[in-house]
């Protein structure tokens, strides 16, 4: 092989060894970008996947503050509710009568029944079969009494205040030795008055909130210490006269339902006693009574002095 030759051989494998590395490089340039895409196309895949999660982040915490916002509404219709039966349980339980000065019982507002009396028993607890009797009636004509018991009473027969208070009737306070009590000392009041008070939570569980005083004479003091011990202090408006009757006399039935209807008047206040004939004769009155269009007031119905 000449020279000339030779150089030409030389010069041709120049060309082709530049010619190899400008397509190499020209491919590793090419992959380079292929990969720099594929990256950037990777990278906005995960920038999608990461702002996926804050958008249902976002979504939830809206549903969750409609969530929120529902239970509140329900709260708030549940306290309605709660306010709305607190405010219908407090206008239930509203005194519907008060006693006048005369002891009659008097509507507190319009529209409320008149034509009502009050049922009151003196002078017990006596005897269980009388105090059956008197309460099978009153059950029998849906009706409540005050049953004003003496102290001296209750203390030889707990029992019976018991049987009283067990068939749920009002018991009342009618002092303890059924003295006139007008003329006695504040301290001899107070002993009369605050020891049945005493005797009859001790049994029963709840003192009385009405007095009574013995033959209808309690006095100023009589007043002030029933007063202090809330106590509603009544005597009556009309009377059975059922006290002035004898054992032996004839018609007394008779005579008692006279003796009720001809005072009777819408609010009366009926004095009776635990006696045997009054409760021969009291399923008449009672009849007589409605006959006549008369409802029974509940004694919880009235009010009472704050103590």
């Amino acid at each position: 092989m000449g020279t000339k030759t030779a150089a030409i051989l030389f010069t041709a494998c120049l060309l082709l060894s530049a010619c190899t590395a400008t397509k190499l490089e020209s491919a590793a340039t090419s992959n380079q970008q292929d990969s720099v895409a594929s990256d950037s196309s990777n990278s906005a895949k995960d920038q999608s996947s990461v702002s996926s999660p804050k958008s249902s982040s976002k979504q939830a915490g809206s549903d969750d503050h409609k969530s929120a916002g529902k239970t509140n509404a329900q709260n708030d219709k549940t306290s309605e509710s709660n306010e709305t039966g607190a405010a219908t349980s407090a206008t239930t339980n509203n005194k519907m009568y008060h006693l006048n000065k005369a002891y009659n019982v008097i509507p507190n507002q319009r529209g409320t029944e008149k034509k009502v009396v009050l049922l009151t028993f003196d002078d017990g607890p006596k005897e269980a079969a009388m105090i059956n009797k008197i309460i099978d009636v009153l059950d029998k004509h849906k009706a409540k009494a005050i049953f004003f018991v003496n102290g001296y009473r209750v203390k030889e027969h707990p029992e019976l205040l018991k049987l009283i208070h067990d068939r749920g009737q009002p018991i009342g306070n009618h002092s303890w030795d059924h003295i006139v009590l007008k003329n006695k000392s504040e301290p001899e009041v107070k002993k009369q008055i605050e020891s049945v008070q005493k005797v009859v939570k001790d049994i029963t569980g709840q003192a009385p909130v009405f007095f009574r005083p013995p033959h209808g004479a309690g006095g100023d003091v009589g007043r002030k210490v029933a007063k202090e011990n809330g106590l509603l202090y009544m005597t009556w408006s009309v009377g059975s006269l059922d006290w002035t009757m004898k054992k032996n006399q004839p018609n007394k039935t008779e005579a008692l339902l006279k003796n009720v209807t001809e005072q009777l008047h819408p609010g009366s206040n009926i004095l009776m006693h635990e006696l045997p004939w009054t409760a021969e004769a009291l399923d008449s009155l009672l009849t007589r009574l409605e006959q006549k269009g008369y409802q029974f007031v509940d004694p919880q119905g009235i009010e009472v002095p704050a103590s």
